[in-house]
């Protein structure tokens, strides 16, 4: 368990949920990591729950001198920045008709600009540094394909997708690997806000969605943040250098590609 011994990682959105996951197991393997997150108070809980090998970073991907600040603020609490996990993400449903400009710009903040200018911003001080590293975007199966209720975040996660492909292969000749993961259902907290939107827009009782979503997926349930952490650590590792601009499905069988 020290395949990432020495290694130094930023997570965006790591206070909870899949990015707290992708913490635990990260110091389990032997880095250190920086929590980023848009609410510092819970970042500095999550930090101080994993213990020495964590600290708490504010980070809003939707703000140019945050994201600055905060790569700044880790390189100097960690030396340096071998790892980033662009997990900061939003989700939103609703019917074609009903999508808002605000809702679009809102997620398109998080989930592609943010990723992109985070992605931008650590890979210039890998290039500085000259020793390479590891980015790892988070997709969705929701960049597979279309859904009707749920377009803003599909086409979001498209972009993430596509904004891995055209990053890994430019950053590849620094010695920077670009690649993502793309899970499928996901159990935790958030899914109350997704069940939501589907018992509102598919007139479902609430745990309704959720429940025949996890009976869908081949494995036989939802996933777990558990279940993505070792794509997430084999991506950061020595293991996957000669892998550029994938995009790997952990989803129990969802999605085939």
């Amino acid at each position: 368990m020290t395949r990432l011994l020495g290694k130094k990682a930023l997570i965006t959105g790591a206070a909870r949920g899949i990015g707290y996951a992708f913490a635990q197991r990260y110091i389990a393997e032997g880095a250190e990591v920086a929590i980023g997150d848009i609410n510092i108070t819970r970042a500095g809980e999550a930090a101080a729950a994993l213990g020495p090998k964590a600290c708490a970073v504010e980070m809003d991907v939707t703000d140019q001198a945050s994201i600055e600040a905060a790569v700044d603020q880790v390189e100097s609490n960690l030396g340096g920045i071998d790892i980033l996990i662009n997990n900061a993400a939003l989700f939103t449903a609703a019917p074609i008709v009903e999508i808002t400009r605000a809702d679009f710009d809102k997620v398109f903040a998080i989930n592609v600009a943010g990723v992109l200018f985070t992605m931008q911003a650590v890979a210039k001080k890998m290039i500085a540094r000259g020793q390479g590293g590891k980015i790892i975007n988070m997709a969705s199966q929701a960049g597979r394909r279309g859904e009707a209720l749920v377009g803003v975040y599909c086409a979001s996660k498209a972009a993430v997708i596509s904004l891995t492909q055209s990053a890994g292969l430019n950053l590849i000749s620094h010695g920077i690997n670009v690649n993502a993961i793309a899970p499928g259902v996901v159990d935790g907290e958030h899914w109350d806000g997704v069940d939501a939107f589907f018992a509102k827009y598919e007139g479902k009782p609430l745990g309704q969605k959720k429940r025949e979503v996890g009976e869908a997926v081949p494995f036989g349930r939802m996933g777990q943040a558990e279940d993505l952490t070792g794509m997430a650590v084999f991506l950061a590792s020595a293991d996957a250098d000669y892998i550029v601009a994938q995009t790997y499905n952990v989803d129990g069988g969802n999605w085939m590609s």
